[in-house]
């Protein structure tokens, strides 16, 4: 692991010698906190209340840091089936309102994705356990141990008795892994409320591309996900009855769904590569200063070939080139065993990653254009009918900005090197819902290796990672404070 630049002196000192001494009363809370089941994915009601008892220990956690404690009520989830289910309220905490200090907001989200033993985990996925340095469980790197390391920053400047180097709020939901219910409406309705002092805003919910070297992210992908049903009744088919004198459904889709993309992963619907922003030469550099070793990511992913041979060309493709992946068939017999049934409607699913300057109308009329062509040309008697049921923007960061400065300056003093300027190839909404309604800088600090294994069996954070990275909260609060 690197090494800090230079000894910190003086506050960072404290700072820095007050997490190591109580490094085990950190690891100890993660515990508690992953030992509550705050799962949003599956709806229902134990695990709604065991979500609420997630969101009332943060809050109390945060009180006893004298910090100003809002639960919002957020409401109910409507189910398919007629039930409704309580969204766990959102936090919005403050702690400081000097006039005279920068105001930086942390967003964190406290719910989980699904998980049990019996899925392929080692040990209790809510029983934090360390093995050789890693702290495994489900939250420790996605969302919870990120957002405790927020708060150890915080603790250890009161715990001190040292004034705060700023103002800090807090945004802590517990429906991320479920759309992030109720969350837009409450950022529109406080625009001119909590967020009206906001100056700059601060993620901690995606990856290193490194085991080692720390990272900085600046954009993420959005995403057009799209379902297409081919319909021939809603009954299913015996193959042995109705097998080679009609049109099947499943024929058509797979037919569809192997029109849209290559073995080489480029996307066959014309067009699409349009709006797609042209690469800089200054983007170039960044991909080639980017520690990746492509041997290691290759086999920490379990993937015998990546589609390209070269760190630059495989970046690309991961963040700033649109992909389009196939998910899955809903009507289709998917069970094991042999069951002679010809599927009577079966729907597609698959979705695209946008980057800038992609159009998500335009994506939308392209995608059913192409397959309306592909659809036509089988003359088959089936229905078809596509439909776009999520539409989310890609989002870029301005690196020129003073947190990401301050935010460069205290990952160099914590672990003595550059951090890898990184985009995400995945979506996180909520960076475009703030930069577009509160219209302040947005910034990712990701804390987690390359290799935690988010939403896995295997998830898990470092306690280095984990440390360290409550130390980097700190010395970014200080770096915050020297800039304003």
């Amino acid at each position: 692991m690197f090494s800090p630049s230079s000894p910190p002196t003086g506050l960072l000192e404290k700072v820095f010698q007050y997490i190591d001494l109580h490094q085990d009363e950190f690891v100890q809370t993660l515990k508690e906190w992953v030992a509550v089941e705050s799962d949003s994915v599956q709806p229902v009601l134990r695990l709604r209340r065991e979500l609420l008892r997630m969101m009332g220990l943060a809050a109390d956690r945060l009180r006893n840091l004298g910090a100003r404690v809002d639960l919002v009520d957020a409401g109910f989830q409507q189910l398919p089936d007629g039930q409704s289910l309580p969204i766990p309220p959102i936090i919005l905490a403050e702690l400081g309102n000097d006039p005279k200090k920068p105001t930086v907001c942390f967003y964190g989200h406290l719910d989980v994705q699904p998980a049990r033993q019996e899925d392929g985990w080692v040990t209790d996925p809510h029983t934090l356990t360390e093995v050789d340095g890693k702290l495994y469980g489900r939250g420790t790197t996605d969302n919870k141990g990120p957002v405790l390391a927020w708060i150890n920053a915080v603790s250890t400047f009161r715990a001190l008795d040292e004034d705060l180097p700023v103002n800090v709020k807090f945004v802590i939901e517990g429906m991320e892994e479920a759309g992030s219910l109720a969350l837009e409406e409450l950022v529109q309705k406080e625009k001119a409320g909590f967020f009206s002092s906001v100056d700059y805003i601060v993620i901690s919910d995606n990856l290193w591309i490194s085991r080692r070297t720390p990272a900085l992210t600046c954009g993420t992908r959005g995403n057009s996900y799209f379902m297409v049903e081919v319909k021939c009744r809603d009954q299913d088919f015996h193959s042995g009855t109705f097998g080679g004198i009609l049109n099947e459904p499943m024929a058509d889709l797979v037919a569809l769904l192997g029109s849209l993309v290559d073995s080489s992963g480029r996307i066959l619907i014309p067009g699409i590569y349009d709006h797609v922003a042209p690469v800089t030469e200054e983007e170039k550099r960044t991909y080639e200063a980017i520690d990746l070793d492509l041997e290691e990511y290759r086999n920490s992913s379990q993937v015998k070939k990546f589609l390209f041979d070269t760190k630059e060309e495989l970046l690309m493709h991961l963040w700033r080139y649109p992909s389009l992946s196939i998910h899955g068939i809903e009507g289709a017999f998917h069970e094991p065993g042999a069951k002679t049934v010809i599927p009577g409607r079966v729907i597609g699913k698959f979705s695209i990653r946008l980057v800038p300057h992609m159009n998500i109308s335009v994506v939308e009329k392209q995608v059913k254009q192409h397959l309306d062509y592909i659809f036509s040309k089988r003359n088959s008697s089936n229905q078809m009918t596509v439909s776009m049921t999520l539409g989310l923007h890609p989002w870029v960061a301005n690196i020129r900005d003073n947190q990401y400065l301050a935010a460069k300056r205290a990952i160099k003093t914590v672990f003595g090197t550059e951090p890898d300027m990184i985009r995400d190839g995945s979506t996180i909404p909520i960076a475009k819902i703030f930069q577009g309604t509160i219209r302040k800088s947005v910034m990712m600090l990701p804390l987690g290796a390359v290799d935690d294994g988010e939403h896995s069996q295997k998830e898990k954070i470092n306690r280095w990672n984990y440390i360290e990275g409550s130390k980097l909260f700190a010395a970014f609060f200080l770096e915050m404070a020297k800039l304003h």
